[in-house]
């Protein structure tokens, strides 16, 4: 049974027997060559394989499974052994590795398939390029203002009108001004590639129903329905809500000791860093809508602030995802018209034909601006009936329970 570690440019691997007796240590290069050399001379199907999870482990394991019967990638959030050994070597790593999945005591993670891997590589591509693009802003919003330039009366300086303006800005010092140029040439290539990669994402969103569910979700759009989509995998790994909770690292720390009772503190923030950013976006503008997320946005508010109850609505809104996407059913209280707008905007986003007018395409064109702004009101009266019975339920649930607390 061989478990090995991965680092970043070399790996430490320990050989172990049945027994957990170390039979053989070594060190290879984490390349193509070495690691198939590695498995020709010392695999076998019968033998087992551990690693660690690191950035290039999908890619170790790939290899490895030509030549090993099992590899398994563990948890290094949970295993303690390692994390906490006073001596930490690649090889002690491993021979550590090896003695847990020996015992059947190696914490594991879950293995995305190809199709979520890609998926999940061009969501964070999409999110590298937005850090790039809001740092390119600031740099220029620096050149401005260390020279003293007054902004012009434009709703977005980066719109149409103002990148023409920033291109005509006059009286800046040399090295500034062929900044400031080299900048807007920067941001140009950097929308670019920004509009492919949001095609991109939006074919596969429109493409897979779990993301057009999500979407029914108010302050879900295309790109948090697929960037979810493609963090969560299968719902059926998650046995409870809380189970999804914990994965997006928005379960709170419990602390406890003897007999004392149990601390509850902030939020462990364990899981998937960009899955909770995404949720807790889009909790900042459930909670802007009108409906049982409003309600208890602004009931927590009160309470704890505006910070803590939007990471608390974020967290209910991980479990009604759970329990969409556990029943294929779209959100009970999702407006009509925001609804289709929202479908049929990623529709064109992803290459669908427009409409001549301009319009929404569909029911919601129909019988002009006074029936449009009807609808419209449906989808308000919609959220305030609906934010009018949660309130009411709250209420009785209350009355039947004093003295009891509720999150819900």
């Amino acid at each position: 049974m061989p478990p090995t570690g991965t680092g970043a440019s070399r790996v430490g691997c320990c050989i172990l027997d049945d027994k957990g007796a170390v039979l053989h240590t070594e060190r290879f290069d984490s390349t193509p060559e070495a690691i198939e050399k590695f498995g020709q001379k010392r695999l076998a199907r019968d033998c087992q394989v551990a690693l660690e999870a690191t950035t290039n482990c999908l890619a170790f394991a790939k290899v490895l499974r030509r030549y090993a019967g099992k590899v398994t990638i563990s948890n290094p959030m949970q295993t303690k052994a390692i994390a906490h050994a006073r001596i930490k070597t690649d090889k002690v790593d491993a021979e550590v590795l090896g003695q847990l999945l020996r015992t059947n005591f190696l914490p594991t993670v879950w293995e995305p398939d190809e199709k979520t891997q890609e998926l999940r590589r061009r969501v964070a591509h999409r999110q590298a390029l937005m850090s790039m693009r809001i740092q390119t802003k600031n740099r220029i919003h620096s050149i401005l203002h260390r020279n003293l330039v007054a902004l012009p009366k434009v709703s977005d300086l980066f719109g149409k009108a103002g990148r023409k303006w920033l291109g005509e800005v006059q009286g800046l010092p040399d090295d500034d001004g062929w900044q400031l140029k080299q900048e807007l040439i920067m941001l140009e290539h950097i929308d670019g590639q920004l509009a492919e990669t949001e095609k991109f994402l939006a074919a596969r969103a429109a493409a897979c129903p779990q993301s057009r569910l999500l979407m029914t979700l108010q302050g879900i759009q295309f790109k948090t329905a697929i960037g979810l989509v493609s963090a969560i995998g299968p719902i059926d790994r998650f046995r409870a809500p809380k189970k999804l909770v914990s994965y997006f690292g928005l379960n709170p720390r419990v602390t406890q000791s003897g007999n004392s009772p149990a601390y509850t503190g902030r939020i462990s923030k364990r899981g998937r860093s960009h899955a909770r950013w995404l949720i807790i976006e889009a909790a900042q503008t459930a909670a802007r809508c009108a409906g049982p997320l409003q309600s208890f946005y602004v009931r927590l508010r009160k309470k704890k602030g505006h910070n803590v109850a939007v990471v608390a609505v974020a967290r209910k809104m991980v479990c009604i995802i759970w329990h969409m996407l556990k029943t294929g059913e779209p959100y009970r209280w999702a407006p009509p018209l925001l609804t289709h707008e929202k479908l049929r905007s990623l529709e064109i986003k992803a290459g669908g034909a427009k409409q001549k007018s301009g319009k929404i395409k569909g029911e919601a064109s129909k019988g002009g601006k006074p029936a449009y702004r009807a609808r419209r009101r449906a989808d308000w009266d919609t959220g305030k009936l609906a934010q009018a019975q949660y309130e009411e339920m709250i209420k009785m649930w209350k009355e039947r329970n004093p003295g009891h607390r509720t999150s819900g």
